[in-house]
C-alpha cells in the first residue's frame, strides 16, 4: 500500500507546480494531525497555534490540492499530449489495469479523495468549535482585545460563551459573525478600527435572543433592597450608606410597574440618539395600550440632530450596557477592595491617597504601578514616618491592589481610561436613567417623561452612617426632616401598593 501511494505520488508530481502541490498538502496534513494532537492532550492551548493549526494548515492543503491538477493540465499543454498518454507516461501499466472495482490509480485516488473531504470536514468543524471559544475570542488578537478579555473574565458572564451574545444561534446568525470577522481581521491588519473600540450596538443579537434565555423577563417581579456602602475620604475612611428598595416589577394588573416596565411584553419603547454613544437622546417614543405611539422631543436637539438617524427599539442592554465587560470607575473599585478586607482601612486618608494614586495621569501600566508606590509610601514616609515603618508592609499590599485596579480598567494602548465606557446602570457617575427621565423630553401636550427621585427605587438611607436612616423617625430640628419623614413614608406605602 505504502509502495502504491510513493508511486502514486512520483506520478502527479509531473512539473514544479505538483511538487509544490504534493508537498503543501501532505506536509500541512501531517502538521494538522500533529498539533491536534496536542490541543487534545492539553499540552498546546495557545490562540496564536489555533489559528495557524485551523486557518493556516486547511488553507495550504487546499492550495495544494489546486496546485496538483493545475500542474497536470500546465504539463499536458506543454507536451501535447493526451491525458491517456500522459497516464501510461506517469503510471505502472499494472496500476492501470482496469480490475472489479477499478485500477490501482482510481482506487487510490478514490481513497485520498475521501482523505481529502474527511480532513476538510474535521478541520472545519474544529476550526467552528475553536472560534466559538472566549480564549480565541479574547486572545488572538491580544494588543486590541486585551481590555475586553481582562474585564470578561472577572465579570458576572465568565462562564457564557463570547459566542452566545455576539453570535447568538442560526446559520444567518454564524455567517454575519464569519463576514463580520474578516473585517475585523482586515482591520486590524491594517490598524483600521478605533481606539477606543465602540461598543457594537448595531451587531448586537436582540436582548430576546440572547438575555431573554437565562433571563425571564415575565419573572422580573417584586421589589430587591440594595445598600451600597461607600467610604469617606477622611482621617478613617468612615463606611456611609446608600439604601435603596428597587421597585423591579414589570405587573400592570394593579396599576403599578417598575425598572422592567420597560422591556416587558405589552409595552415598546423606542428611539434615536445623537450618535452610538446614546447619551443625548433627541426622541422618544412610547406604546399607547391602543398601539399607537406617543412621542417626547428634546425641546434642546440641535437642527443637525434632527436628519436620518438610527432608531432603536428598547431592550435589557440600553441600561445594562455593561453586562459583561464591567470597567469600573475608580471610587467603586477602592470602596469595594476597602469592604472585602483588601486594603488596611486603619492607614490614615488610605482611601483618599488611594484614589489620588489611581486617578492621575501614566503612561503605561509598568511606570503607573511605580508611580502609585511611590505616591503612597512617600505619603505616609513624610506625614506618618513612624507608621510607615510598621505599616510597610500593608502599603505594599494596597499597591498590589491599586495596581490590579489600574490594570483592568485602563489600558493605555487603547485610549481607554476611568469613563471611556460608562454605565447606564442608575445615574450616579453617568447621565443613565435620566438620558430619557428629564424635563427636556416633552410630548405635543407638554407632558414630560416622570423623572421623580421614587420612580424606580424607594430612598431609605442616602450616603448616611446608618443604612436604614430613614425609616426611624426623625428629629423635628433636623433640617431634613420634611424629607426624612416623606421618604420613609413613601417606602412604606409602596410595600402596600
Amino acid at each position: 500500500m505504502l509502495q502504491k501511494y510513493i508511486n502514486f505520488i512520483k506520478g502527479i508530481s509531473v512539473n514544479w507546480f505538483g511538487r509544490i502541490g504534493v508537498i503543501l498538502t501532505t506536509s500541512s496534513f501531517i502538521s494538522f494531525i500533529l498539533i491536534q494532537l496536542g490541543w487534545i492532550t492539553g499540552i498546546l492551548n495557545n490562540a496564536y497555534i489555533g489559528l495557524i493549526t485551523y486557518l493556516m494548515f486547511p488553507s495550504l492543503f487546499i492550495l495544494g490540492l489546486i496546485l496538483i491538477p493545475a500542474g497536470w493540465f500546465l504539463y499536458r499543454r506543454t507536451t501535447g499530449k493526451t491525458t491517456n498518454e500522459l497516464l501510461n507516461e506517469r503510471f505502472d501499466p499494472k496500476d492501470l489495469k482496469t480490475e472489479i472495482f477499478g485500477s490501482s490509480t482510481f482506487l487510490m485516488i478514490l481513497f485520498l479523495t475521501s482523505i481529502n473531504i474527511l480532513f476538510m470536514g474535521g478541520a472545519s468543524i474544529r476550526m467552528l468549535h475553536f472560534m466559538d471559544q472566549p480564549r480565541f475570542c479574547g486572545t488572538a488578537c491580544h494588543s486590541v482585545m486585551n481590555p475586553e478579555w481582562t474585564t470578561y473574565n472577572v465579570s458576572p458572564h465568565a462562564r457564557v460563551k463570547c459566542v452566545q451574545c455576539h453570535v447568538g444561534e442560526g446559520f444567518h446568525a454564524l455567517l454575519n459573525s464569519k463576514i463580520n470577522g474578516m473585517w475585523q481581521m482586515v482591520s486590524i491588519t491594517f490598524s483600521l478600527y478605533e481606539k477606543p473600540i465602540p461598543t457594537p450596538i448595531h451587531q448586537l443579537r436582540p436582548a430576546r435572543e440572547t438575555c431573554e434565555k437565562c433571563h425571564w423577563p415575565e419573572k422580573f417581579y417584586g421589589n430587591r433592597l440594595k445598600t451600597i456602602l461607600h467610604y469617606s475620604n477622611d482621617y478613617f475612611s468612615v463606611p456611609v450608606y446608600t439604601t435603596l428598595n428597587l421597585k423591579i416589577d414589570t405587573e400592570k394588573a394593579a396599576q403599578k410597574s417598575g425598572i422592567h416596565w420597560h422591556i416587558g411584553k405589552e409595552n415598546e419603547v423606542r428611539y434615536t440618539s445623537a450618535d452610538d454613544k446614546r447619551k443625548k437622546i433627541i426622541w422618544v417614543e412610547s406604546k399607547k395600550p391602543d398601539g399607537t405611539f406617543i412621542r417626547y422631543n428634546n425641546i434642546y436637539t440641535f437642527k443637525n440632530d434632527t436628519e436620518a438617524k438610527y432608531v432603536r427599539t428598547m431592550d435589557c442592554v440600553d441600561c445594562h450596557n455593561r453586562a459583561t465587560h464591567i470597567y469600573e470607575n475608580p471610587e467603586s473599585a477602592l470602596d469595594k477592595s476597602i469592604h472585602r478586607g483588601l486594603i488596611d482601612r486603619s492607614l490614615p486618608y488610605i482611601r483618599r491617597e488611594s484614589l489620588t494614586a489611581l486617578t492621575r495621569d501614566y503612561s503605561g501600566s509598568e511606570y503607573a504601578v511605580k508611580e502609585i508606590s511611590n505616591h503612597l509610601h512617600g505619603f505616609y514616609s513624610r506625614n506618618f514616618p513612624d507608621l510607615s515603618k510598621s505599616k510597610f508592609e500593608s502599603i505594599n499590599e494596597v499597591v498590589k491592589v491599586l495596581s490590579n485596579i489600574y490594570k483592568k480598567n485602563i489600558h493605555p494602548q487603547m485610549n481607554i481610561t476611568w469613563g471611556s465606557y460608562p454605565s447606564f446602570i442608575g445615574h450616579k457617575n453617568d447621565s443613565g436613567c435620566f438620558r430619557c427621565h428629564n424635563e427636556n423630553l416633552i410630548d405635543r401636550y407638554g407632558q414630560t417623561i416622570p423623572y421623580d427621585c421614587t420612580l424606580c427605587h424607594s430612598i431609605l438611607a442616602n450616603g448616611d452612617s446608618d443604612p436604614l436612616k430613614y425609616l426611624k423617625q426623625p428629629s423635628e430640628s433636623d433640617p431634613d426632616y420634611p424629607m426624612q419623614l416623606f421618604l420613609g413614608n413613601e417606602f412604606l406605602k409602596s410595600l402596600y401598593e
